[in-house]
Order: structure tokens, then sequence, then C-alpha cells
């Protein structure tokens, strides 16, 4: 009876340990996400072209995998998120190499600050769905471990 006594308690303690883990991914994939969003909403830059009335404007508005990107952050599903950084990861990729093929050239040449925020975004998205990832797997632990 002492064995199993003791057997309980290690138990309840693990459970006890893999709840408060999953608090934590689930507080930093929050953070990621939201960090993400508001970092990505915030991004614009506008450059003088030939006068300063005449002005080149770069926003996440203009670009439709950089609004997926803040909705998807905003909402915070695992697939969503995966998918909207996914987006958004390749549309900076463009950003930054360009594709002669295609006429897309880089901008990030020109668009320094935009570019980086950005960039800074997708690696919050990324680190958040990480977190997200352990939130599932600590979950399917806490499953399996229940009698």
């Amino acid at each position: 009876m002492a064995k199993g006594n003791g057997v309980e308690r290690k138990s309840h303690a693990v459970q006890k340990c893999v709840s408060v883990m999953d608090l934590i991914f689930r507080i930093l994939a929050l953070i990621g996400t939201l960090g993400s969003a508001f970092a990505m909403a915030t991004t614009n830059q506008r450059l003088p072209f030939f006068n300063s009335f005449t002005q080149f404007k770069a926003r996440y508005r203009d670009i439709p995998a950089f609004i997926f990107f803040v909705t998807a952050n905003g909402i915070a599903m695992l697939v969503i998120l995966t998918a909207g950084a996914s987006a958004a990861a390749a549309i900076v990729y463009l950003a930054h190499i360009g594709n002669p093929n295609w006429n897309w050239f880089s901008f990030c040449r020109q668009f320094h600050s935009f570019c980086e925020r950005s960039s800074g975004s997708l690696i919050g998205s990324f680190v958040a769905v990480i977190f997200m990832t352990l939130v599932i797997i600590l979950a399917g632990v806490a499953l399996a471990r229940r009698p």
C-alpha cells in the first residue's frame, strides 16, 4: 500500500509539472503571436521619389500574405499560424532576394526598416509555432498518462 501511495504522488507531481509547462508554453506562444502581429501591423515606411511630394510607401496592408499573417497571429491556432507565417515568409524572401525572372526586384535595399521589422515579426511567429507544437505534445503526454 505504501508503494501505491508513492506512485500516486509521483504521478500527481508529473501531471502538475506537465500542466505548469503547458501553461508556460501557452503564455509564451501568446506573447510570440501577439508580438508578431503587432510588429507586422505597425510596419510601414515611406521613401521620397524625385521630390518630397512623390513618395513610395511600403505597408503590410499592401501585401495580402501579410494581412493573412496578421490575422493568423491574432487567431493563433497552430495550423493557421503555420500557414500564415509560411505565406509571409515567402513574401519576405522575395522582398530580400527578389526574382529577376519574374521582374520582382528586391525592395529591401530601399525599405530597410520595413524589411527588418517584417523579418523580426516572422521570427516571433515561428517561435510561437514551436511553442504551440510543444503545447500539443504536452497535451498528448498528459492524455497518455491518464489511467
